[in-house]
């Protein structure tokens, strides 16, 4: 029985598979993940963001998430995209597992320098939460795009480099790695997204040897998936496809009940909509 985090990336990594890691910013979402990963007997892991869990409320997420928790599978709750030490120390006190220190646009060596001192505040804490650290900018919104938004490593001269990857890691010491390998944060509108450099996964993967995070889940392709998954990802974000979902679920229940008020009520077609989302990308990531 997987009972921690740690244990489950392990499980995931041995059998080649990958965890899903999907964002929430309302309740609706988090049901619909926790239904499909409850169905399928696979952890998962819900991330916030800084906004997200603002929206939310910081120790009203934690104690929702643990309420599935409880309920005896396996998911977690990573502060995602966490930019300052004060965040930091915020989630651990809280009692999220994980926690994402995100210094991807910041110089190499202050990247280097915060992340370090992230830790430092995380351990102190709690020894058992999972620190990931980021190299390399894939962009900051969820959003679906016109084109790329300006600044993103597509280009292979712009990827995060194997070497650069293993300084970080020996320095920094974190658990978990995202690199830039072509992943994009958000979705192309009329075109799939860039394919992923899965050679250069397998690089980095080869060079600093601890389990690595994909970004910017959404608009991949399933042979990128699966092709990254066997070169070293271990846990796949997805957020812009679900949000996309919730939308198009929630304008067709106000369309298909134009007189309900309940909330829950319209909400019912987003819920169904999400879930087709989740569960087709947990059986994709874990070969189901």
């Amino acid at each position: 029985m997987i009972v921690s985090l740690k244990q489950a990336i392990e499980k995931a990594e041995k059998n080649k598979v990958a965890i899903g890691h999907f964002n929430v910013s309302n309740f609706e979402q988090l049901k619909a993940i926790a239904n499909v990963a409850q169905k399928l007997n696979v952890p998962v892991i819900i991330g916030v963001s800084e906004g997200e869990r603002d929206f939310i409320g910081v120790r009203q997420i934690v104690a929702l998430v643990k309420s599935f928790k409880d309920e005896g599978f396996a998911i977690f709750l990573n502060s995602d995209h966490t930019h300052t030490i004060e965040r930091v120390r915020e989630a651990a006190l809280a009692g999220f597992d994980a926690v994402l220190f995100d210094g991807a646009k910041l110089p190499f060596e202050e990247n280097i320098k915060l992340t370090k001192e992230a830790i430092k505040i995380v351990k102190s804490i709690n020894p058992e939460i999972i620190i990931e650290g980021e190299l390399g900018y894939i962009g900051g919104s969820s959003m679906v795009f016109k084109k790329l938004p300006k600044g993103v490593a597509i280009n292979e001269k712009d990827l995060t480099k194997p070497e650069d990857a293993k300084k970080f890691i020996e320095e920094t010491g974190v658990d978990l790695f995202a690199p830039a390998v072509g992943n994009v944060h958000g979705m192309l509108k009329n075109a799939p997204n860039p394919n992923l450099n899965i050679e250069r996964i397998r690089e980095i993967k080869k060079a600093v040897k601890i389990p690595l995070v994909l970004h910017g889940g959404s608009g991949i392709s399933d042979e990128d998936f699966h092709a990254a998954i066997d070169a070293g990802i271990s846990i796949i974000h997805i957020s812009t496809e679900l949000r996309v979902a919730w939308r198009k679920g929630l304008e067709e229940g106000f369309i298909k009940h134009p007189e309900e008020v309940a909330p829950y009520k319209l909400a019912q077609v987003a819920i169904q909509d999400m879930t087709a989302v989740v569960e087709n990308r947990l059986k994709l990531f874990n070969r189901l």
